[in-house]
């Protein structure tokens, strides 16, 4: 957890994230649900942003405002390489979501 100046950056880094007025809030994080796929996919039914946090975690406020915590892996994965885990997951969804037959079929 957290302690003093660490608490403060998270704060500032928190209030730099914009999230649209009506997306769902995703925040990815190492305590949230673990999803299949196919769950992940029925996520993006309707307009979503998802927040990696750093180092550091995430400011408790956008954990407290997010709609899902989710956890992308049981291990810790570096920032950059959570990106790419994202970005696979959102290519898998929107080849299931556009009809594309799914090799766990």
């Amino acid at each position: 957890m957290p302690r003093g100046y660490e608490v403060e950056i998270l704060e500032v880094k928190a209030k730099r994230i914009k999230i649209p007025a009506r997306a769902r809030l995703v925040a990815l994080d190492e305590r949230g649900k673990d999803l299949t796929t196919r769950q992940f996919a029925a996520l993006l039914g309707e307009p979503t942003t998802f927040v990696i946090g750093g180092a550091d975690g995430l400011d408790p406020a956008i954990r407290k405002e997010a709609s899902l915590l989710l956890r992308l892996s049981a291990l810790t994965l570096p920032h950059a390489l959570a990106q790419v885990v994202l970005c696979e997951q959102l290519y898998r969804a929107a080849t299931l979501l556009t009809g594309h037959p799914y090799h766990r079929n």
